[in-house]
């Protein structure tokens, strides 16, 4: 799959996300790093987990306003 990857600087860190796949935004410390965590970032809203799939913990649920 080709995807066009967007890369800015802030601050310390490489920003990287791609509007080929909604969702799919990270940073990494090195170009290099950014560039692979948004690869895994993909793959992960390409196959997202599967809860169900999850172990059996107990579960911290809190309401946020954002």
């Amino acid at each position: 799959m080709k995807i066009k990857a967007n890369f800015t600087r802030d601050g310390k860190w490489w920003v990287a996300w791609t509007s080929d796949v909604p969702g799919a935004l990270t940073q990494g410390r090195t170009l290099r790093e950014a560039r692979e965590n948004l690869i895994d970032a993909i793959r992960e809203v390409l196959d997202p987990v599967e809860l169900k799939n999850l172990p059996k913990r107990r579960t911290l649920v809190e309401e946020l306003t954002v």
